[in-house]
C-alpha cells in the first residue's frame, strides 16, 4: 500500500509562519499481514496527527481496500474547531468529510486554541510558544505513526521491539520538512533534530519540556509541564540498546576503537604467520568471500584464524559473505606460465633499483610479511639453496635465451629452511624449469630448477571507442576483444542504449545491441592507456530492470556451512522484503538463530527499501548490522551521490540501532602502493561513525591494518586531550 505522508502546517488566525513540511519518506500502513511496508512520497496535506482510535463506522465495511487516515484541526470563521479528515484508499481516491465539533482530549488531539498566543504575551513567550507547539505536533504524528505501525512492530523479535519503534518515529521526522524549525530550536540553543536519530521521542519530549519551561519564566508563572517521555525510550535506555546490539553482533569494542575488518583469500593458507600478523596489526574481524575460493579453503582459513585468536588472546569474529546474484565477467584461458622481473628505471631507461626477487625451496611458504619483494621464485634442488650464501651470485638462461644473474643479499630462516632475497638489475622473464647456477667464491657450482610459475594473468585491455562481446559460457583467449558471463539475468534483462560497468566502474560502455547468447559493448570510459578487464570481475546495469533470486541455489549451500564454522553472514544484494523472508526461511530450517546477519546495501532498491528492510529483518532473533558497500552502490546510484547515500544509511541505522560497517576502497591506495592519500585519511575520519571499518586484501594490507589502528586509537584518545588554557596578559599601556 503506498501512503499519504504527513504536512505539517501553519493554523493560526494571523498567518503566522509554521512552515510548510513535506513529505520525504514515511512508513505507514493499516495492515502488514498481507501487504509489504512501502516508503512513499505521498500527497501534501494538512494535517497534525492521525487519529489513535479509527472510525467505528469504516471500521464496521467488509470491502477487502486498506485506508489511511489523515486528521488536521484548524479554526473556522466562528472560532470553533473544523475536524477534517482525509481517507486514502488503495486507488488513491480521496475522501473528505467535515464536522464543526469540539475537538475531544479523548482522541488525544492537538487542541488548536493551543497554538495561539494572546497578543499581550511577551516576544519571548510567543517565540518559546510557537515552539513548544511545533514541537509538541511532531512529537505526537512520530507517537501517531508507532500506534499506526503497531501490527508491524508486534511481529519484530523482542530483542529489537524498541529499536524499531525507534525507527518509526524518525522515518515519521524525516517525512517532515523540519528546516525552519531547525534553525528556530538553534537560535534558542536547544535541540540539534540532525543527531537525535537514536532517541526521537526521548530528545523531543527533553525539548518540550525545556520550552515549556522557558515559557512558563516568561509569563512569569511558575507552572512546569510535563512532556510525557515514555520511560522505555529514555536517551540512556536507547544508548545502551545501540550499544549491546552492536557487541551482539561485532563484539565489544577494544581501547574505545571501532573494530576493523580485513578481508583474506588463499594468501591466509600459503603464509603460515599471516593471520596472526593480521591480528597482531589490530584486525578484530576477518572476513572471507564465498564468491572466492570453496569450502576446503574457507575451513582451513577458519581454523588458522581460531587458532591464531586463541593463541595470542585475542578476540577475532569470522564474517562470511555469500556470493548473492552478482554479475560476473567469466573465466578466461590461462596464460603462459611465466614470470617478468623489472628493475626500476628512469625516463632515460636507466636503473634506479635492482628488482627485489623471493628464491626459496619448493613449498617453503611465502616470504616473511615484512619482506616485500619484487617477484617469487620456488627452486627445486636439494643442494642449491644449502650452497649459496650472502653475496653469491646466481646465473640463469631466461625464457628468451638472454644471459641473466642475480645477487643474493640477504638470507632468512623460514618455516621450511632458508630463504634468500636477490637483485636483479636487467629485465627478464623466467618460466618453469628455468635453471639456476650458483657460485660463489671458494665453492663448487650447484643447480636447481624453477617450479610453480603461476600463469600470467589474462585480460582484455579496452580503450574509448573499443567494442567488447559478452558471451554465454565460453572460454575466449585475450586476444579477442571479449568476455563470459553465464548469468542468464544479463542476457533477458539488457536493452540497447542502456549504460554498462564492468570492474566496479572503473570501465563503462554502451549497449549496442543484445541477444540471447551475445552483447555488443561501445566502450565509453577506460583509463588513457586503455584499462584492464579480467576474469570475475563485477558487471553492473544501474537502468536495466534485472529480476534477481533473494538467495541464490549456490548461496543456500553455502548459507549451511557459513552457520556451522562463521559467526556472522553477509547477505549481498538485498533489495526487497521478499529476499529476507527468504533469508528467514532458510535460517528458520537451519535453526541458525544466533548467527550475525548484516544486510549488505548495494543496489539501488536496496537503498530506497533500507528501513523497510530493517524492519522486516528484526522479526528474526539474530543479532543485526548492515554493510555500506561503496564500489557497487556508487556505480548503481553515481559517485557524485555517495557523500549523501552514506549520511542517510548511517542515519537510518543509527535510528534502529543497528550497527554498520563502512566498507570498499577504504586506504585503498595504501593497500595496493604501500603510501595512503589525504582523501583516504579524510574518508577513515568520516568512517569513524559506523561500528567497524573494512579493509580489503593486498600487496600492503598489514601496513594499511596499522595505520588505520592508529588512526583509530589517536581519534579515540585526542577527544579527552583537555585545552592548555592560559591567563590573559592584560597590557598596562592603555591609550
Amino acid at each position: 500500500m503506498k501512503l499519504s505522508a504527513a504536512s505539517f502546517s501553519s493554523v493560526t488566525n494571523h498567518a503566522s509562519n509554521y512552515g510548510t513540511y513535506t513529505p520525504e519518506a514515511l512508513i505507514v500502513s493499516s495492515n502488514f499481514h498481507d501487504k509489504p511496508l512501502q516508503l512513499s512520497c505521498g500527497l501534501n496535506a494538512k494535517i497534525l496527527v492521525s487519529r489513535c482510535k479509527m472510525f467505528q463506522s469504516l471500521r464496521r465495511h467488509k470491502q477487502a481496500f486498506q485506508l489511511t487516515f489523515i486528521i488536521s484541526a484548524v479554526r473556522n470563521g466562528n472560532d470553533e474547531h473544523e475536524s477534517t479528515t482525509s481517507a486514502y484508499s488503495d486507488d488513491q481516491s480521496l475522501t473528505i468529510s467535515k464536522n464543526n465539533c469540539k475537538i475531544k482530549d479523548t482522541y488525544k488531539e492537538i487542541d488548536a486554541s493551543s497554538l495561539y498566543l494572546r497578543e499581550d504575551h511577551s516576544k519571548h513567550a510567543q517565540i518559546h510558544g510557537n515552539l513548544l507547539d511545533k514541537l509538541k505536533a511532531i512529537r505526537l504524528h512520530a507517537l501517531a505513526m508507532e500506534q499506526w505501525n503497531a501490527s508491524r512492530l508486534k511481529q519484530c523479535h523482542g530483542r529489537h521491539a524498541i529499536s524499531a519503534a525507534n525507527l518509526i518515529h524518525y522515518m515519521a521526522l524525516r517525512s517532515l520538512d523540519v528546516d525552519q524549525i531547525k534553525d528556530e530550536l538553534s537560535s534558542v540553543g536547544l535541540l540539534n533534530l540532525e543527531t537525535i536519530n537514536p532517541y526521537v521521542i526521548a530528545s523531543l519530549s527533553a525539548g518540550i519540556q525545556m520550552l515549556e519551561n522557558l515559557k512558563s519564566t516568561s509569563l512569569g508563572g511558575s507552572e512546569k509541564g510535563k512532556a510525557g517521555d515514555r520511560s522505555e525510550f529514555t536517551m540512556s535506555t536507547m544508548t545502551n540498546k545501540a550499544n549491546s546490539n552492536r557487541d551482539f553482533l561485532i563484539g565489544p569494542l577494544q581501547d574505545e576503537r571501532i573494530h576493523i575488518m580485513v578481508t583474506v583469500g588463499g594468501e591466509a593458507i600459503s603464509n603460515e604467520t599471516f593471520i596472526i600478523d593480521v591480528l597482531k596489526k589490530g584486525a578484530t574481524i576477518i572476513r572471507i568471500n564465498c564468491a572466492h575460493g570453496d569450502p576446503s579453503i574457507w575451513s582451513e582459513i577458519i581454523r588458522r584464524v581460531k587458532m591464531s585468536s586463541q593463541m595470542l588472546e585475542i578476540p577475532c569474529r569470522i564474517l562470511m559473505d555469500l556470493a548473492g546474484p552478482k554479475l560476473r565477467t567469466g573465466k578466461m584461458k590461462p596464460g603462459p606460465c611465466v614470470i617478468k622481473i623489472s628493475p626500476k628505471k628512469n625516463e632515460y631507461g636507466n636503473m634506479i633499483t635492482a628488482a627485489q626477487v623471493w628464491v626459496a625451496q619448493k613449498g617453503a611458504g611465502p616470504p616473511p610479511s615484512h619482506v616485500s619483494p619484487d617477484a617469487v621464485l620456488y627452486v627445486d634442488g636439494q643442494d642449491f639453496l644449502t650452497n649459496i650464501e650472502t653475496g653469491d651470485t646466481v646465473k640463469f638462461s631466461d625464457a628468451r635465451g638472454k644471459q641473466r644473474s642475480l645477487r643474493i643479499s640477504k638470507k632468512f630462516p623460514v618455516f621450511n629452511g632458508v630463504g634468500f632475497m636477490a637483485d636483479c638489475a636487467k629485465t627478464c622473464y623466467v618460466q618453469n624449469g628455468t635453471k639456476l647456477y650458483a657460485k660463489g667464491d671458494k665453492k663448487r657450482a650447484a643447480f636447481g630448477c624453477v617450479v610453480d610459475v603461476p600463469p600470467t594473468e589474462t585480460f582484455v585491455r579496452l580503450r574509448v571507442g573499443d567494442l567488447l562481446v559478452i558471451t554465454r559460457n565460453e572460454e575466449l583467449t585475450c586476444s579477442t576483444p571479449r568476455v563470459t558471463c553465464s548469468s542468464g539475468y544479463l542476457f533477458d534483462s539488457v536493452k540497447p542504449g542502456e549504460p554498462i560497468a564492468f570492474d566496479d566502474g572503473k570501465i563503462w560502455g554502451v549497449i549496442k545491441g543484445a541477444s540471447i547468447s551475445e552483447i555488443v559493448v561501445s566502450i565509453t570510459r577506460a583509463g588513457p592507456r586503455g584499462t584492464k578487464l579480467g576474469p570475475e570481475k563485477s558487471i553492473n546495469i544501474p537502468e536495466s530492470k534485472i529480476q534477481y533470486e533473494g538467495l541464490t541455489s549456490k548461496d543456500i549451500i553455502d548459507l549451511d556451512f557459513v552457520g556451522t564454522h562463521a559467526d556472522i553472514v553477509g547477505i549481498s544484494f538485498v533489495r526487497n522484503v521478499n529476499d529476507i523472508v527468504v533469508l528467514q526461511q532458510e535460517l528458520e530450517k537451519m535453526k541458525l538463530e544466533h548467527l550475525g546477519v548484516v544486510l549488505k546495501i548495494e543496489t539501488k532498491d536496496g537503498l530506497k527499501n533500507l528501513a523497510v528492510l530493517i524492519l522486516e529483518a528484526m522479526k528474526l532473533p539474530n543479532p543485526l548490522g548492515v554493510m555500506i558497500a561503496r564500489g557497487d552502490l556508487a556505480v548503481e546510484c553515481g559517485w557524485e551521490l555517495m557523500a549523501d547515500i552514506q549520511e542517510q544509511i548511517l542515519s537510518i541505522c543509527s535510528a534502529a540501532h543497528v550497527p554498520v560497517i563502512w566498507a570498499t576502497q577504504v586506504l585503498e591506495s595504501l593497500v595496493k602502493s604501500g603510501v595512503p592519500t589525504r582523501a583516504e585519511i579524510t574518508d577513515v575520519a568520516c568512517g569513524r561513525r559506523a561500528s567497524c571499518i573494512m579493509l580489503n586484501k593486498g600487496k600492503h594490507i598489514l601496513e594499511a591494518i596499522a595505520t588505520l589502528d592508529t588512526i583509530l586509537r589517536s581519534s579515540s584518545t585526542i577527544a579527552k586531550v583537555k585545552a592548555e588554557v592560559k591567563p590573559l596578559v592584560i597590557s598596562n599601556h592603555l591609550s
